[in-house]
This record gives structure tokens, C-alpha cells and sequence, in this order.
């Protein structure tokens, strides 16, 4: 097995088309053609982890921060990220990195701490704006069945909680073909009028390659007329942040020591308690400030997340409670998560779970 086909796999559940701007993911060190010896899943691609990966004989590592965030200029061994690079090189294992993509992902890293406070009816918090595309094209009637289910096939159609989605517009095509045409209907040098179906399919915009591809073997036309459009619409499933509910409300206090037993913390940091009982938790995995007014304007009872700053706590306003439990301690699970996912994915084949903590921050 390659590289590429382990990825092809990563990016269902975490397509890179759904990474913040800012960041870089994806493959960071290796070549995608590569055989695969084993994989090791961790948080941070460190230099104490690719040692790890050396032991265990792994040739690929999956992590969830990407070891590349900024451009490299030299490697000379002359910090952190030089040295676990340059490690890698020399040892001829890849590097793959998720974040972002992980964190925009339904199922991706706040998922998992909405499962961990077994938190039900989890919405995102904050839509990734821009995620569904239109696509407009021109069948003859006949053919109309065969290319609206090729792009379903392909992930056309889908629309939050809907799939199988098109407006199916009747009217008349016209067409002639120079000497050099190949017409499937009608005549060379003839103009040629078709009874056709305008099609319009909506599909996420992560599948667009696969959704024109399909469209190109199934339509008969030699030229294929057809027009992408940007809508507006929310993809219910993508984006950063989700808000759920709790079986049962719990004070304050309570659901404070619930979070210290769940992520094994020795300190949280929080805002003033409002004496109200916790029920609609909103989370953030990672630097959550940028999230304070929405978790707000969603009714969330708490916001739990990493980084806050002095100043971000007086947003909270007496409206709700804000929850700093850390950076890598909200991020933590999402080792287990991909290790997980792989490892239903790939039965038989060797996938390691980092037992290296890179958590930088300590406590005393």
C-alpha cells in the first residue's frame, strides 16, 4: 500500500479543501508514491516522535499540528522544527499533518470532545462560509437520467441533511460543428437543434474534481457546456466549533469537575460563575477567543476552549461562562480519533499510537 491511498482515506474524514487559509496541511515531508511500512499517529511531529517512528519501524506520520507552518529558509538542525524535519528526511519517513481540516471535519476534533462530555444534538458553532458550489450543465433528454446519477455517484446533490438534490429545467439546445467535429448528434457543418434538460446539482466543493469528472464520462456531448457557481448556502457539516446538550443540567462547580476528571486537569481558568446550571456546552478545540460571541449568541450555558487572554474573559458579560482548560489539553483526543478511524479503515495493517506527550506547558 502507497502513501497516497492512506491519505485518500485521512481526507474523507478531514478534507483539505476545508483547512483555514492560514495554515499547512497536508503532506509536509515525503513522496505520496512511497510504500507504506507502518504508520504512527501523534500530536506533534517533534523529533522525539519521528525516534518514536524509527522504533516502530513507521514510515508515515500522521500528526495533528503540522511540524511546517511557516516557510523554511535552511535546514541546518538549528531549532526545533529543522531537526525533526531533517530526521525525517534522513530516515526516509513521511510526514502528514490534519489540524485545521480535522478541526472543520463534522466528525473531527470537537466532535470528539462533544463525545467525550457526551454531549447530544451537537450543531457547528461557526459555518465555514463558502463550502457548497452549483454546477449548471446541458443533457439531451435521453440522457438526462444517466449524468444527474453519475454526479450523485460522485457526491453531487448532497445539501445538509438532503442528497439527490437538482432543478431539472426543460427547454432547446442549438449546435452546429465545424470540419473537424464529431458530433453525437446531428451532422457536421449542420446547425442542429436538441430538446434538452438544463441541469442544476449543488455538491460540497472538496468533491468538485471527482463531480466534473463524472459529468465528462457521462454526458455524450463531445463539448460539454457547463458553468460552477459559488452559493451561499451553509454546509451544515463544515466548519469550526459545535454546541450540544447535556443529558442532564449540572451547577457550575459540577460540570467544572466533570471537565478536570475527562481531560485529567490540575487547573482550569474561567470566568465568573453566574450560580446558573449547566446544560448547552459550546467547545473549541485549540485558541478558541475568536469564538466567545458566537458560542454567546448560540445560548451556550459554557464555552470551553484553550488560550484565552486577560481581556477575552471580560467578554463573557455575566452571560455566560468562559472556560480555558488549555491548548493541548482540548486537542488531546485527536490522536485517539485518527488512530481510531484508521484503524477501522485498515484491519490488517500496522498503526501506532504516539505514547510521546508534546504537551510544551506544564503545570506545578
Amino acid at each position: 500500500m502507497k502513501i497516497k491511498e492512506i491519505l485518500q482515506e485521512i481526507e474523507k474524514l478531514a478534507p483539505l479543501s476545508y483547512a483555514e487559509d492560514f495554515d499547512n496541511v497536508g503532506l509536509l515531508v515525503g513522496n505520496k508514491n512511497t510504500e507504506v511500512k507502518g504508520i504512527l499517529i501523534a500530536h506533534d511531529a517533534l523529533e522525539n516522535v519521528v525516534e518514536e517512528a524509527i522504533k516502530n519501524q513507521c514510515n508515515l506520520i500522521i500528526s495533528y499540528h503540522p511540524i511546517i507552518f511557516k516557510g523554511l529558509k535552511s535546514l541546518t538542525g538549528k531549532n526545533y522544527v529543522e531537526r525533526a524535519v531533517m530526521k525525517a528526511i534522513k530516515n526516509d519517513i513521511a510526514i502528514y499533518a490534519t489540524h485545521t481540516a480535522l478541526d472543520n471535519s463534522f466528525e473531527g476534533m470537537n466532535a470528539m470532545i462533544c463525545k467525550k462530555l457526551n454531549l447530544k444534538n451537537r450543531h457547528v458553532l461557526m459555518h465555514q462560509p463558502h463550502t457548497i458550489k452549483k454546477l449548471i450543465t446541458y443533457v439531451p433528454l435521453k440522457n438526462a437520467d444517466q449524468v444527474r446519477q453519475a454526479i450523485f455517484d460522485a457526491g453531487g446533490g448532497n445539501i445538509g441533511n438532503y442528497d439527490h438534490c437538482s432543478f431539472n429545467l426543460e427547454g432547446k439546445g442549438s449546435f452546429r460543428g465545424n470540419e473537424k467535429s464529431n458530433p453525437t448528434l446531428g451532422e457536421k457543418g449542420e446547425l442542429h437543434f436538441e430538446e434538452e434538460i438544463q441541469l442544476n446539482i449543488t455538491f460540497p466543493k472538496h468533491r468538485e474534481s471527482a463531480v466534473i469528472s463524472a459529468l465528462k464520462q457521462a454526458h455524450p456531448y463531445e463539448e460539454i457546456a457547463y458553468e460552477i457557481y459559488q452559493t451561499e448556502n451553509k454546509n451544515q457539516h463544515i466548519g469550526i466549533g459545535m454546541i450540544g446538550e447535556r443529558d442532564k443540567a449540572i451547577s457550575e462547580k459540577d460540570f467544572l469537575q466533570e471537565l478536570k476528571n475527562t481531560f485529567k486537569l490540575s487547573i482550569i481558568r474561567h470566568s465568573s460563575l453566574l450560580n446558573k446550571e449547566i446544560n448547552k456546552v459550546a467547545v473549541l478545540g485549540g485558541s478558541g477567543a475568536f469564538g466567545i460571541s458566537a458560542a454567546k449568541a448560540a445560548g451556550a450555558d459554557i464555552f470551553v476552549t484553550g488560550d484565552l487572554k486577560y481581556h477575552d474573559f471580560f467578554q463573557a458579560e455575566n452571560q455566560i461562562v468562559l472556560a480555558d482548560i488549555g491548548h493541548y489539553e482540548t486537542e488531546q483526543f485527536t490522536k485517539e480519533l485518527l488512530h481510531s478511524y484508521l484503524t477501522e479503515k485498515f484491519r490488517n495493517f500496522a498503526i501506532v499510537l504516539s505514547e510521546e506527550n508534546t504537551n510544551p506547558i506544564q503545570y506545578t
